[in-house]
């Protein structure tokens, strides 16, 4: 393995793995805190935005500027920050406050299979074999976390399902919806005005100073790492490894994410993890490593991965 390749590898690995573990951090803040879900969104999206915008700066991407030029790109930019910025961090720490960390990321990574479905039928094209498989696998998994194998009764509160499933379809929202924005400009510069905008927007439903919780070492030391390793830490090493290694192998080693949340919630926060829970989350991310392959052995298409990848170049 060159030193490139390991670099790239090892850059995702640790990116994923610190979403992950912002996660378990979060369900810390949420349930033995009693932060809001609300006040941390809002913080978080203001907060990421502006370190992530003053990135950009620092490396003189012009798009952080020429994006307010169009009023088309205006438009698809609001449209993303409200509803694919906010529904996405929202539904997500929804999905932790009733849960926890451990199975709402392991929900969340259902959106592949929501892309997948969507394009099917955008596309008017039924899914192949290896989609259809993967498709039956997320089924599969989310019976067994949601379950634990017992269908007349529910492992997680109704309230955890509910948000776990819609940070799915909002993921895969958040995934979809910017593509045209991603040919134009840089995704520092799409997302950090994404988040930004979006923290704006929420600050009308949850200002900043509209607080409530317990303040402490360990607290200020919890929110800071959502913030900076997180967010604007682990994007950054996720962005900067497609500059190494391929999206298709990003998209495998993301599976870190849901690991590395599972394995902290069980050991920090001790919440129960059983055979049931270790089925579904491999057969969930056993779904994202095929839906990766099949991709790969499609043509290039005009994917936000590509269009990703592409405009990254400009950073290297």
């Amino acid at each position: 393995m060159n030193n490139s390749r390991f670099k790239g590898i090892a850059l995702v690995i640790f990116g994923a793995t610190l979403w992950g573990v912002s996660g378990t951090v979060a369900e810390f803040l949420f349930q033995k805190n009693n932060f809001t879900t609300e006040w941390l969104v809002v913080i978080r999206l203001l907060l990421s935005g502006i370190l992530l915008l003053s990135y950009g700066l620092v490396k003189k991407d012009q798009g952080v500027r020429e994006i307010w030029k169009d009023k088309k790109d205006v438009m698809r930019l609001v449209s993303f920050s409200i509803l694919g910025m906010i529904g996405s961090q929202y539904t997500y720490f929804a999905a932790i406050k009733y849960g926890n960390a451990a199975t709402a990321t392991i929900l969340q990574y259902l959106a592949p299979v929501i892309i997948t479905c969507y394009v099917a039928i955008f596309s008017k094209k039924l899914p192949n074999k290896s989609q259809i498989v993967a498709i039956l696998l997320a089924i599969i998994g989310t019976f067994f976390i949601i379950t634990k194998g017992n269908i007349n009764s529910l492992s997680i509160s109704k309230e955890a399902l509910f948000w776990g499933l819609c940070s799915a379809f909002a993921g895969a929202l958040y995934t979809l919806q910017p593509v045209n924005l991603l040919k134009k400009y840089s995704s520092i510069t799409v997302v950090g005005w994404g988040m930004l905008v979006g923290g704006i927007a929420f600050s009308f439903i949850n200002p900043p100073w509209k607080f409530s919780g317990t303040w402490s070492v360990e607290t200020v030391l919890a929110v800071g790492f959502v913030v900076i390793f997180g967010t604007l830490l682990a994007y950054y090493c996720y962005l900067e490894s497609l500059n190494y290694i391929q999206p298709m192998e990003t998209s495998i080693l993301g599976a870190f994410e849901p690991l590395s949340a599972a394995f902290l919630s069980v050991i920090w926060l001790k919440n129960p993890f059983g055979i049931s829970n270790f089925v579904g989350t491999a057969c969930i991310i056993f779904t994202t490593i095929i839906l990766a392959y099949a991709k790969k052995d499609e043509p290039k298409e005009e994917t936000c991965e590509n269009i990703e990848k592409d405009k990254l170049k400009e950073y290297s």
